[in-house]
């Protein structure tokens, strides 16, 4: 699957943005998907995940409770809504897939998209 993210820009402390990912493939809705995010000199390090169908998802602990992960399969679509963002939020973002990922590292998801650049402002 090819994946596309979208939605990044520029807000303030405390204001909100949602993520896009789109996918091309008919095979989208066999595969668990999430957002990573990455800073300069940094690893990338792990938002959030979500199953095919929607039935589980899970948070990094810097996110639980701001951001929240969905995705409508007939759209090919997932999303990051994120709530009540903190100047740490500021990093680029990019989807991840995989039909059976064995943790939440980077390495055991092979499908990303581009980045997307968030930036929170103090």
């Amino acid at each position: 699957v090819q994946l596309q993210a979208s939605g990044g820009g520029s807000v303030q402390a405390g204001g909100s943005l949602r993520l896009s990912c789109a996918a091309s493939g008919p095979t989208f809705s066999s595969y668990a998907m999430s957002w990573f995010r990455q800073t300069p000199g940094k690893e990338r390090e792990f938002v959030a995940a979500i199953s095919w169908d929607s039935g589980s998802t899970f948070y990094a602990a810097s996110v639980k409770g701001r951001f929240t992960i969905s995705r409508d399969n007939a759209k090919n679509t997932v999303y990051l809504q994120m709530n009540s963002l903190k100047p740490e939020d500021t990093a680029v973002y990019y989807c991840a897939g995989d039909t059976n990922p064995t943790s939440y590292m980077s390495y055991a998801w092979h499908s990303w998209g581009q980045g997307t650049l968030v930036t929170v402002s103090s």
